[in-house]
């Protein structure tokens, strides 16, 4: 069972972060263990062709089965990846990965001896020498796999997935090798009226992977509104599943879990966005460095304030971070919970700030913020919590805006390429960019990330920008 990391029974909110995480990352040692394994099959491979190969036929049956092997390697890993040789599953059973990683050798074979029949190669090889180092990469293969049981304990323990089940006052479901915590003691409470309380229990889902929570049936349905914007696979206990058999839901040990929230990007998504981001980001910063200067040195000859104007954001999985923009307004009139949105005409904007936010300049520290890892080039944008549609805060005019943490914020989104910026001055102004945020969470693919960063250098000059 994963032990809990730095589990205390907490009262307040002002308590140091570091004692409301339950548990250490895994994902990092589970990329390590993916790697391990890959490397133990792309040496399988090439062990077990080039044996084959020299037994038969001395160095020159080694050389051609290394070529045979070169072959069938890039083929193999196309495979593998996509058929779960390397996944949790595989980690969690060696004979699931042993399963999988002989399927993928299997077709991968079937694949190159196709190729080569069609290609009329299949006379290049040594049929026999072929088959012999199939059958001996299938001894190795398993043998490999067997070893690196050891190695893959030794990196994630006996659950190389942090599960967390909160104890809020439902029934007992005891899961193997989950983590275990009382909401009660931990002062967790499914609050969605108030972002610091949201703040703490994002703080406490830090490097879970999958969170149960066993609550009274009257809070279930806040659990399942908070966890949706969690950027986790949430579930929410409810024994009625088990009888009504639901779709997105399961059973475990009796109960049964109502699948409710997922994070919408898997690992690979994750890694390709943050390429493009980082790479946008860095260049931009790069190639804007003179303008960048030139504004700050123009904000700071205006009143010697200060260039920056630092706001704490609600970000992904509902954790607050600091947002940076070029200062546009007076300091002594600068907002810094954004209870007053900025409006045409505003006597808190300096001339300077005018200027950038028209031409939305002001954004472009945030690039910094996208370096940072707070934020994306593209995502639903960050509002400041005292941001208000009418007379209502954001959240209390539709729940599902803390859906909208699911990812991280963007320096643009969907809504804001739609038109749907500036200030809102009634409620439907929040609806509007709220469908389009959640459009945008419903299926991400890169190419849509660039057409809309191309689209935001289209509209980065607007009449709502003031």
């Amino acid at each position: 069972m994963n032990a809990p990391f730095a589990v205390r029974p907490l009262a307040g909110i002002d308590t140091a972060a570091d004692e409301l995480v339950v548990a250490p990352s895994l994902e990092r040692r589970r990329l390590q263990c993916y790697l391990a394994l890959m490397v133990g099959d792309i040496v399988s491979i090439f062990a077990g062709f080039g044996l084959a190969g020299y037994l038969f036929s001395g160095m020159v049956g080694l050389s051609d089965a290394l070529g045979q092997s070169e072959l069938l390697l890039p083929v193999f890993l196309t495979i593998a990846l996509y058929n779960g040789s390397y996944s949790v599953a595989a980690l969690r059973d060696s004979w699931v990965g042993i399963f999988r990683s002989q399927a993928a050798l299997l077709l991968s074979v079937a694949a190159v001896v196709f190729i080569a029949f069609f290609a009329k190669a299949s006379s290049d090889f040594s049929r026999l020498g072929f088959s012999s180092g199939t059958i001996c990469t299938i001894l190795l293969l398993l043998w490999m796999r067997l070893q690196m049981r050891s190695f893959t304990q030794f990196r994630c323990g006996s659950n190389p997935y942090n599960e967390l089940v909160i104890d809020d006052g439902g029934p007992r479901v005891d899961i193997p090798g989950a983590i275990r915590v009382s909401a009660n003691a931990m002062g967790l409470k499914p609050n969605l009226n108030d972002p610091h309380m949201l703040d703490r229990i994002g703080l406490a889902l830090r490097n879970i992977d999958r969170v149960i929570v066993s609550c009274p049936a009257a809070r279930r349905a806040d659990w399942a509104m908070m966890l949706k914007g969690a950027n986790v696979d949430g579930e929410v206990l409810d024994d009625e599943v088990a009888r009504l058999g639901a779709q997105g839901a399961r059973v475990h040990s009796g109960h049964g879990l109502l699948l409710v929230s997922a994070g919408p990007l898997g690992l690979r998504d994750r890694i390709i966005k943050r390429l493009l981001d980082v790479s946008f980001a860095g260049t931009a910063i790069l190639m804007l460095s003179p303008l960048l200067l030139a504004v700050a040195a123009a904000i700071k000859l205006q009143d010697r304030g200060p260039v920056f104007f630092v706001q704490r954001r609600m970000g992904r999985g509902n954790r607050f971070f600091n947002m940076y923009k070029f200062r546009s307004m007076t300091v002594a009139l600068c907002d810094s919970e954004g209870n007053v949105s900025a409006s045409k005409g505003d006597q808190r904007i300096t001339r300077v700030g005018r200027f950038i936010r028209s031409t939305s300049i002001d954004e472009l520290p945030q690039l910094f913020n996208v370096l940072l890892g707070d934020m994306s080039l593209v995502g639903p944008r960050p509002h400041a919590i005292g941001s208000q549609a009418g007379s209502k805060l954001f959240w209390e005019v539709d729940l599902r805006y803390w859906q909208r943490h699911s990812l991280k914020p963007g320096l643009s989104g969907l809504a804001q390429v739609r038109g749907f910026r500036g200030a809102t001055e009634k409620e439907s102004d929040l609806v509007s960019r709220l469908q389009s945020d959640l459009e945008y969470l419903e299926g991400w693919t890169i190419l849509r990330d660039i057409k809309i960063i191309f689209l935001t250098l289209r509209v980065l000059v607007h009449d709502r920008a003031f």
